[in-house]
C-alpha cells in the first residue's frame, strides 16, 4: 500500500507483510531471565518433577543461577523435594521468590496456599493465568536458567508457557511402557507446532540394580525410549533407574545432596541451547 505508515496496531489492511501479534507477555521489570527450559511429558507420574529438580540443581552446582517455575498448579511437588517450607511474601512491585539452600529460586502455588494440603480446584483458564503470572509478576532477578515443570499434558498449561514465555528448548521425560512412543510423539508434535526446539529425552524408571550382583534388571522392558527417540531424530539424555536413594532425597527435600553423574548430558544440552529471541 503506498500510504502504509508501518504500523500494524492501528491498521485493518490484511496486506502481506502484517504480522500476528505476539502473545509473548513481559518480564518483571526487576527480572532478567536468559533461558526458560520447559520440562514436559504426555502423561502423569512419569517424574518431570524430579528431572526438573535435578537439572536445576546441577545447573546451580556449575555455577549459573538457577530458578523453577512450577506450572503443575493443581499436583506441585517442588517445594516438597527440595525441602521448602516458607512461604513467599510480597511486596509492590511483586512476588518473592523462595530460595532452596543451595540458592535456587522457586515459584510454586504451593508457596502461596496457607497449607500444602489445600486443592487448587479451578477451571483451566484460571491456573494458566496463574502461571502467567508466575512470569509477569514474581521478582526473578537475574537469572541464567528457569526450568518450567509442566503439568502432563498438552492442555491450556504447555499452551500458555509456549506461548507467553521465551522458551528456548524442552526436555521430554518419559518411561519405558509399552505406551512411550505415542506419549513422546504427542510432546514432539506440540512442540512443532509451537515452533520450540527438543533438546532431547530423560527415560525414568528406566532399570534396577539388583543389591546382591549388581545385575541390572529392566522391569518395564528395555529399549522404547530409545526406540521412540531415534524414531524422532533426538537424543536421549539420561537415563535415570529406580533407586531408593532418589525416593529418600525427594521425599526428605535433600534433592540437592543428588551427586551422580546420570543427568549431565542433559544439562550439557541446556547449556548449549541458544536464547530464543522473541521479536
Amino acid at each position: 500500500m503506498s500510504d502504509c505508515t508501518h504500523d500494524c496496531s492501528s491498521c485493518q489492511s490484511d496486506c502481506a507483510s502484517r504480522k500476528p501479534a505476539s502473545l509473548q507477555a513481559p518480564q518483571n521489570a526487576a527480572s532478567q531471565v536468559k533461558k526458560v527450559i520447559g520440562v514436559v511429558s504426555g502423561k502423569g507420574g512419569v517424574g518431570k518433577s524430579l528431572a526438573t529438580s535435578l537439572l536445576a540443581t546441577l545447573t546451580r552446582r556449575r555455577g549459573a543461577s538457577t530458578a523453577i517455575l512450577d506450572a503443575d498448579v493443581t499436583g506441585p511437588s517442588i517445594p516438597r523435594m527440595f525441602g521448602v517450607k516458607e512461604k513467599a511474601m510480597g511486596c509492590d512491585e511483586g512476588i518473592l521468590p523462595v530460595e532452596t539452600k543451595t540458592g535456587i529460586r522457586l515459584m510454586s502455588i504451593n508457596l502461596l496456599l496457607e497449607n500444602d494440603t489445600d486443592p487448587v480446584i479451578w477451571r483451566g483458564s484460571l491456573i494458566a493465568g496463574t502461571v502467567k503470572q508466575f512470569w509477569t509478576d514474581v521478582l526473578w532477578g537475574d537469572v541464567d536458567y528457569m526450568y518450567v515443570d509442566m503439568p502432563p499434558g498438552t492442555g491450556d498449561v504447555p499452551l500458555t508457557v509456549f506461548q507467553s514465555l521465551p522458551v528456548s528448548g524442552i526436555i521430554i521425560v518419559a518411561s519405558p511402557q509399552e505406551l512411550v512412543g505415542m506419549i513422546v510423539e504427542k510432546a514432539v508434535n506440540m512442540a512443532k507446532m509451537m515452533d520450540i526446539p527438543v533438546l532431547g529425552m530423560v527415560e525414568n524408571m528406566a532399570y534396577m540394580t539388583c543389591p546382591d550382583c549388581g545385575k541390572r534388571l529392566y522391569p518395564f522392558g528395555e529399549g522404547k525410549t530409545r526406540e521412540a527417540a531415534e524414531s524422532h531424530g533426538i537424543p536421549l539424555l539420561a537415563r535415570l533407574p529406580i533407586d531408593p536413594h532418589i525416593s529418600h532425597m525427594s521425599d526428605t527435600g535433600t534433592i540437592e545432596l543428588f551427586n551422580e553423574d546420570w543427568m549431565d548430558a542433559a544439562v550439557d544440552a541446556v547449556e548449549k541451547c541458544p536464547v530464543r529471541v522473541v521479536e
